[in-house]
């Protein structure tokens, strides 16, 4: 008889359950969408206070003030970051990352809050990494803390795997919030973090990122993040991806494994006391006379995409060296930071570079849409998740349907290469 109690409640678990979890997706879409726009506020500010500008499409980089000016903030911000961080991690609870969340282990509160503020502060002042992964942490966090929340009030319980989801969803939330882009933020919780695609998981995660992307909106607005001449793509730049995918994609595969090596000896107690404010003066050395080495990555990637001058064909291919050195570098000495919008810059600055040698045999193309496809392509390799990449570029850029054949076919072409490298095929 109690069997069959059990099995007549059910039903109304399962109810109370998807109840839960539908106000869950809502409050965090909100409370999630909030933190991504203090976020980005509190971004705009360290940038104003720092380097005296305002971040955009139109400027994206520092350039109307002295190299010096620039040296000085990034070397003030790497000796601020370096100092919390090693108080950080030596002092208190450790930073536990979104994978591990996802396992069930704890994000600390407070810990978690100051290395996402140290991390927008270390970006916003010219430290070399992607300001992506703050949001992400936050959102992750906030996630975790009303899942405890709601199993304490003790109404209903959000079983494990619904809360993993949440963790997910949110995390990809507080990346929709900050560059206007739910899609991405969705394909970000289903591809990479819980490499599971199911009408669910599709269905949680981008209701919360668009109700997160509608509050970051109220400051950024529906801009594209990327400006480029033409959205228009021809077919004739099919070529041009078939040629440049498999290239860019071995490229994006290094990347990747030069990420993981710098995460795997990433510098630990008193060695970031020496080595994260040396690799801040490289930095701001290089960003007194190339002020693109500074940031996430945007600046660059946005001189790629308005390319008009063969005089620049020098400083991109130095630009794309030093930002992947530097990054990779920055992250090895110990800071924390995305990896997405790096690829991206060097994406671009690589796409111009074989788009010119196109356009020297006598295939005319647009180099700023070499620089989409570039950028695409190497994040797919790099993230091994084509379908973020491809939606990202889509959303961040404001394109067309036409966009969808090449894009989509330099995405596949990368993934396919970044699985034969890693299943030791080629």
């Amino acid at each position: 008889m109690e069997h069959v109690l059990k099995e007549s409640q059910n039903p109304k678990e399962i109810h109370q359950q998807t109840g839960i979890l539908i106000i869950s997706t809502i409050a965090l879409g909100i409370i999630v969408g909030f933190s991504s726009l203090i976020l980005s506020l509190f971004l705009d500010k360290v940038e104003q206070f720092f380097l005296s500008f305002k971040e955009s499409a139109l400027a994206p980089s520092a350039t109307m003030i002295a190299g010096s000016h620039r040296l000085i903030s990034v070397i003030i911000g790497g000796m601020l970051a370096t100092i919390i961080w090693y108080i950080l991690r030596t002092k208190f609870k450790p930073i536990i990352s979104i994978n591990q969340a996802l396992k069930g282990k704890q994000m600390p509160w407070i810990e978690t809050i100051i290395d996402v503020l140290t991390q927008i502060m270390f970006v916003g002042t010219g430290g070399s990494v992607g300001r992506e992964l703050a949001p992400r942490e936050a959102g992750a966090m906030l996630a975790q803390r009303w899942s405890n929340m709601i199993n304490k009030i003790g109404l209903s319980k959000i079983n494990p795997e619904d809360q993993q989801l949440l963790i997910a969803a949110a995390a990809g939330a507080g990346f929709a919030g900050i560059y206007i882009a739910p899609i991405t933020g969705m394909f970000f919780c289903v591809e990479i973090l819980l490499k599971k695609i199911t009408p669910k998981t599709v269905t949680i995660s981008l209701s919360m990122s668009v109700i997160s992307m509608l509050i970051g909106s109220l400051v950024k607005g529906f801009k594209p993040y990327y400006l480029i001449h033409d959205t228009h793509f021809s077919l004739m730049i099919l070529p041009f991806v078939l040629i440049a995918s498999p290239i860019i994609g071995l490229v994006g595969v290094l990347f990747r494994k030069a990420f993981k090596w710098a995460e795997k000896f990433q510098a630990k107690n008193k060695q970031i006391l020496w080595q994260l404010p040396l690799l801040a003066v490289l930095t701001g050395l290089i960003a007194m006379i190339f002020p693109q080495i500074m940031g996430n990555g945007r600046a660059l990637a946005q001189l790629s995409m308005n390319y008009n001058h063969h005089f620049f064909i020098g400083i991109l291919i130095l630009g794309a060296i030093a930002k992947a050195t530097v990054t990779v570098l920055t992250i090895r000495a110990g800071a924390s930071g995305g990896t997405l919008t790096p690829s991206i810059a060097i994406g671009s600055a690589l796409g111009v570079l074989i788009g010119l040698g196109f356009n020297l045999l006598g295939f005319p193309l647009s180099l700023s849409q070499a620089a989409l496809l570039g950028a695409a392509i190497l994040l797919a390799a790099s993230q091994q998740a084509p379908l973020m990449a491809l939606f990202m570029i889509f959303e961040v850029s404001h394109l067309d349907y036409s966009a969808f054949l090449p894009l989509g076919l330099g995405v596949a072409i990368a993934a396919i290469i970044s699985q034969l490298f890693f299943k030791g095929r080629l």
